[in-house]
This record gives structure tokens, sequence and C-alpha cells, in this order.
């Protein structure tokens, strides 16, 4: 099976705490690198983990508040003094963050940046590839915000060995087979197409949902999602602050998840006022058992 697998490297809300890092993560489809919001001290996270920062050709931030990208100037030089030649892609909600990087660095860069600057009132295709489709995702906060939802394109079937053998199937005839082409043997037999190949493995979904007030309408968008990492910045004590703030409780993500049946949530963004987590995963599972905690360096395999 192909690659899909999330690298967590910051889950803290606001300022780093207790060996927390801020906001920060590689999603890596195959040989396909996609960073998530680049917070304060991203860089030296790449280098502990191993991650090779020049594969990183698009980055999706979530919002302009300064924990999710405090990062991105100091790494955008960093792909600079590494000679970067190819473009670099930024997502964001905001025509604000080009100017922002521009003034800063952008002309010093080397390499050209192609800003995208979504619309986070509206679900709707970002970004695509030959392997991946990417949708952003309605957030509420203080400042424009969205998620983003990662959608895997769908495979073409698994031709079945024992066939090629059984019917002698030279390897140049294989794609077509598996492009939904039937099979004629040399003696004129005709071989139907269902007869030779397995189904490929459902697509798979990877949704990041950041900093936000409670959405009970996004469950309809995280509906069998595999893997979805959602902000749970404060337990549920906290209701009044986390609605001042704009900001989700854990109890909150969890009754996300159990609403959109979501194969697996993991909750992040902790404020620093908690140094034991423990509590914000025990309120989580209260609402929806298949939730655990986002930890850094973790490389979580998305099946």
């Amino acid at each position: 099976m192909s690659k899909f697998q999330l690298t967590i490297l910051g889950t803290s809300a606001a300022l780093p705490a207790y060996g927390r890092h801020l906001s920060s993560q590689i999603l890596a489809v195959d040989n396909e690198l996609y960073m998530i919001d680049c917070g304060e001290g991203t860089q030296f996270q790449l280098l502990k983990y191993r991650i090779k920062k020049q594969k990183i050709d698009h980055i999706f931030i979530s919002h302009l508040h300064g924990d999710h990208i405090f990062g991105l100037i100091g790494f955008i030089m960093t792909l600079g003094l590494g000679d970067r030649k190819k473009p670099l892609h930024i997502y964001s909600p905001e025509q604000r963050l080009e100017e922002l990087i521009m003034m800063q660095c952008g002309h010093e860069a080397g390499f050209d940046i192609i800003f995208h600057v979504t619309d986070p009132t509206q679900h709707q295709l970002v970004f695509e590839s030959k392997k991946v489709a990417v949708y952003a995702i309605p957030l509420t906060h203080r400042v424009p915000c969205n998620g983003y939802l990662f959608v895997e394109k769908d495979k073409l079937p698994n031709i079945i060995a024992a066939k090629i053998k059984q019917y002698e199937i030279p390897y140049t005839e294989i794609p077509a087979i598996k492009a939904g082409a039937d099979f004629e043997t040399v003696n004129g037999m005709t071989i139907p197409h269902q007869e030779l190949v397995t189904p490929a493995a459902k697509a798979r979904k990877f949704a990041y949902c950041s900093d936000t007030m409670y959405r009970e309408e996004n469950s309809s968008l995280l509906q069998n999602v595999n893997l979805v990492y959602h902000e749970a910045t404060f337990l549920h004590e906290m209701l009044a602050n986390a609605e001042r703030t704009m900001h989700t409780t854990a109890l909150q993500a969890g009754q996300l998840a159990q609403k959109a049946g979501v194969k697996k949530m993991i909750i992040g963004h902790f404020s620093a006022r908690y140094t034991d987590l423990e509590p914000l995963l025990v309120e989580a599972r209260s609402a929806y058992e298949a939730v655990d905690l986002a930890e850094e360096g973790k490389v979580i395999s998305i099946e």
C-alpha cells in the first residue's frame, strides 16, 4: 500500500510549553510532502525528525495568528540558503500573508513563491495533484480561518498475479486491464476484466481542523474520515473561556468525532495551562472512544 502518513511536529497553543512546540504537521503522500501550518520552531522539528525540507512544495496555513505562521519566514530563508530553485506554493485564507512574506524575505528567497488565497467560508477544492485533492474546511475563529481535508485519489484495481501466469498475459497489457479492458488469449478466449483484478483499497482521508469554535455542521464534511486532527484547547469546565477566545473543548471535539463517525481523531493545540494532558484525553473519550492525543514526533500511518 502506498504511503499516506502524518508526522506531528507541534501541539501547543499560543506559546511553547512543557516541551510542546507550536502548530505544524507534515503529511506524506508517497513521495510528496505537504506542510500544514508552520509555527515557531518548526525548522528544529524537521531536523529532529529527519524530514527533507526541500521536498516540501506546498504549505497550507490555517490562519494568520503567530503560533501558526511565525516559523514560515525562517523556513523560507532556509530553503533559499539551500539553493532551492523550484517554486513554493502557500495557501492561506488571507491575502495579507503574501504582503508579510514578500516584505520580510520573499524578494531574497531566490525562488518563486506562489500564493493562493482560500475562502474560509466555503468547502472548496484548493489544490489537486495526481495523488491527492485538498479541500478547505470552514472554521470559526477570531480571524479568517479554515482547515484542510486531504483526499487520496482513487487508485486502479490490482491485477491478480496468478491470472497473469494462467492466461500468459504480457506485461504490456496490464495497464489496459487495470484501466478496465478485457483480455483476449492466444486461442481467442475473452477473459472479463472483473475476473483479472481485485478492487483497489478505498481512498484515504485526513482532515486538519485548527483553531475554531465548535462547529457541529462540520460533521457532514468529516463523515467517515480515516484520521481527523482537531483542536482541543481547553477542558469543558472552561467552556466560557473557549467561547470567548473561539476555541473548542476536549469534550466538544469528542462529540464532533462521534457525530461524524470518524475512524480516528487526534486532539491537539493544548493550552499552556495544562502540564498533564491526560484529563483532556479522558474528557474527549467520554464522548467518543476512538480519540488519542497528538504526540510530537509520532508518525501515524493512515490506513
